[in-house]
């Protein structure tokens, strides 16, 4: 029995499919800018179609064009056949991907969409393919060999397909003008939502749940309300409501090695004088790198007017799925 040798026949393939990505650095040419400026100028929607491996690949770069900044949608050319043309209008650019550039079921739905006045960018190996000739613009994704030792399966030839679909979306992305809070406007959900979106006003205790107490307030009356509220620290306030000082678990471990008397010490003799603070607007990411800089574990919220209207803790942006 032939002894298998997985690690040398992935080593091969990542060889090849690192020779295909550097083999398509020469088409991203004058094509590849016309098919850019194509989508750039687009006033509807870019659809992408694809058959088989190419669809998939397809799928995946419609859905990258869509979260970076170019409304973008991909069209099975089957479904296309039967009913689906009818999502494509002429403000659209539709892009043809084939690594032949025959693929019948993609070639049949052509006429439909000149018809339509649809303008077309085929992305295809073979630069006089009918698919490429019929397109508005060609993008070539030649490659000398698939990474399949059969030669069938479709292998370098949908990384370089990939490839080249992430590159015409960033050139987009960079085009537009496309920032981080645009980006989080189409991924609101989980943590990389959360990061780009998520504020102290939505994470903070407000209200009755801010931990604060006055500044002629005993070191007692501190423990009290830090224990009511369960963050770790309270604000101090002076006579006009504005914070004047912090006092935190920390600074209790240090008074109690000083021996001095909780019950009739009052807390400004002892508070942090001058701490940390964030307003509500501030991004939850951003108080984060805040408390991780120096080494904190709380924030006071305030106003406009230095007046406290918020606490959080590490505990509350991890609940929030910020960390």
């Amino acid at each position: 029995m032939a002894t298998l040798n997985f690690i040398q026949q992935g080593l091969r393939v990542l060889d090849i499919e690192r020779q295909a990505l550097s083999d398509i650095a020469q088409y991203v040419n004058e094509s590849f800018d016309q098919a850019c400026q194509l989508m750039y100028d687009c006033s509807g929607r870019i659809i992408v179609i694809g058959m088989g491996k190419s669809g998939h690949i397809g799928n995946k770069i419609a859905a990258t064009l869509a979260s970076t900044g170019s409304p973008a949608f991909f069209v099975h050319p089957g479904e296309a056949s039967h009913g689906d043309l009818g999502m494509i209008t002429s403000n659209d650019v539709v892009m043809l991907i084939s690594n032949s550039g025959e693929t019948s079921e993609v070639l049949n739905i052509i006429p439909v969409l000149k018809r339509i006045g649809a303008k077309m960018i085929a992305m295809t190996g073979n630069e006089t393919s009918t698919m490429a000739t019929l397109a508005n613009v060609h993008v070539c994704i030649k490659v000398e060999q698939e990474a399949c030792s059969l030669g069938l399966a479709p292998t370098a030839s949908t990384t370089a397909t990939l490839a080249m679909g992430d590159a015409m979306a960033v050139a987009l992305l960079e085009a537009r003008g496309f920032t981080a809070d645009d980006f989080a406007l189409s991924h609101p959900g989980g943590s990389l939502g959360k990061r780009l979106l998520l504020t102290l006003k939505d994470v903070m205790h407000s209200g009755i749940h801010t931990p604060i107490i006055n500044e002629t307030q005993t070191i007692k009356d501190a423990l009290i309300e830090m224990s009511a509220k369960g963050l770790g620290m309270t604000a101090i306030i002076d006579s006009n409501q504005q914070l004047s000082g912090l006092f935190t678990d920390g600074d209790l471990r240090r008074i109690l090695e000083q021996r001095i008397d909780i019950h009739s010490t009052e807390i400004n003799v002892v508070m942090t004088k001058s701490c940390t603070t964030a307003t509500q607007d501030m991004l939850a990411a951003e108080a984060l790198n805040i408390m991780e800089q120096k080494r904190i574990n709380g924030l006071i919220v305030i106003n406009e007017h230095n007046q406290p209207i918020g606490a959080l803790n590490m505990q509350d942006l991890l609940k929030a799925g910020v960390l």
